[in-house]
């Protein structure tokens, strides 16, 4: 995948959360500036699963809602988002319409544990 300059490329998984900036083309991928922003956990949706199961689906949720502040913000201009299958399916659920225009992909894997260059790896793998 090509991802272009200056594009945001968030990782996720249910408990964790990195932001990322593509510095280098959109051949040459060079992830920088990788933060972990504060994620306010507190919309945790669902009827009666697992607490932990909970806990995740509200940092998931939360991930997202940060994620659409920074876009309605004009923080972000696009967006790639790379998360494990269930945080993934938990966010799209609270996409707001303007970051769904502004995504430039979504990779459904776990890559929160992974270093800057796993990650430019497994973007430019897809």
């Amino acid at each position: 995948m090509q991802l272009p300059h200056g594009a945001h490329v968030a990782v996720a998984d249910g408990n964790r959360f990195v932001l990322f900036r593509n510095d280098g083309d959109a051949d040459l991928i060079n992830l920088v500036d990788a933060a972990s922003p504060e994620v306010d956990a507190g919309n945790r949706g669902g009827a009666k699963p697992e607490p932990r199961d909970l806990d995740e689906r509200g940092h998931a949720a939360g991930v997202a809602a940060l994620l659409n502040k920074r876009i309605l913000d004009n923080e972000i201009e696009k967006l790639l988002v790379i998360a494990d299958p269930h945080t993934l399916g938990v966010m799209r659920g609270h996409y707001h319409r303007e970051l769904e225009k502004r995504l430039v992909g979504e990779l459904a894997k776990t890559l929160t544990n992974a270093d800057t260059a796993q990650i430019e790896q497994a973007i430019g793998a897809a």
